[in-house]
């Protein structure tokens, strides 16, 4: 395990060398908010994290469904019973396994695996502009239909889950990246992630953190390449 901090985010990443994986803990006044839940392996690492902190984790929200942002929500809640999963109203449903499509949604397959072991469910839903502490919640679908960024108002740090990737290189989710390709084979709708990377740019981050590679400060130059090198292959 390794934890890299930037100002109030903590960046807690596991097999960084080889298959890296990241969750983040969002410092605030009152306790920490973690942000995804890595994968089954990871709870005794992000508790021991916090406790390095020295503050306890007090809400837990999960950019979007897939087994490694949610792997070790189970344990973390036996940890954590009174703390709260957020997650955004669309992807609670594929928490629940429901890979149905709405009829103004790209009708293309929901990729990549949620645990049919899951038993914890999120008890808050969030949609576009709520707050969650310091942080605001921007729908950011593409590579889930529901995926959530979360902008940090204090810093404008964009903690973007797999909206973007850095291992491998900068890209857009669904932008196949030879040198670690998973993001893309994961995401549903590169047309839709393109777009929610438009957006993401329209909120002039000063630092991107992501589910997968080292956190970029000021990244709006390598977003805007990566935006445009996208947008000339789907052309």
């Amino acid at each position: 395990m390794r934890v890299i901090k930037k100002g109030f985010l903590y960046q807690v990443t596991f097999m960084a060398k080889v298959f890296p994986v990241n969750c983040y803990l969002v410092e605030e006044a009152d306790g920490l908010t973690l942000i995804d839940a890595a994968l089954g392996f990871c709870a005794k690492g992000i508790l021991q994290a916090a406790r390095t902190i020295g503050k306890p984790i007090t809400k837990i929200i999960l950019t979007h469904a897939h087994e490694d942002h949610v792997g070790a929500l189970d344990m973390l809640k036996e940890a954590l019973p009174e703390v709260p999963v957020y997650i955004s109203s669309r992807d609670y449903r594929l928490m629940n396994n429901d890979r149905s499509l709405d009829p103004h949604e790209d009708q293309t397959p929901i990729k990549g695996g949620v645990p049919k072991s899951l038993k914890t469910r999120a008890n808050i839903l969030l949609k576009e502009g709520e707050l969650v502490g310091s942080l605001t919640a921007i729908e950011t679908p593409g590579h889930t239909p529901g995926s959530m960024s979360f902008l940090d108002l204090r810093t404008k740090a964009l903690i973007a889950g797999d909206a973007f990737q850095t291992r491998g290189g900068i890209a857009v989710a669904g932008d196949l990246k030879p040198w670690f390709p998973f993001p893309a084979f994961g995401t549903w709708s590169k047309k839709t992630a393109l777009a929610s990377a438009g957006k993401m740019i329209s909120y002039q981050p000063k630092l991107l953190a992501v589910g997968h590679g080292e956190m970029v400060e000021e990244p709006m130059f390598m977003m805007e390449k990566a935006i445009d090198a996208f947008n000339r292959k789907m052309e």
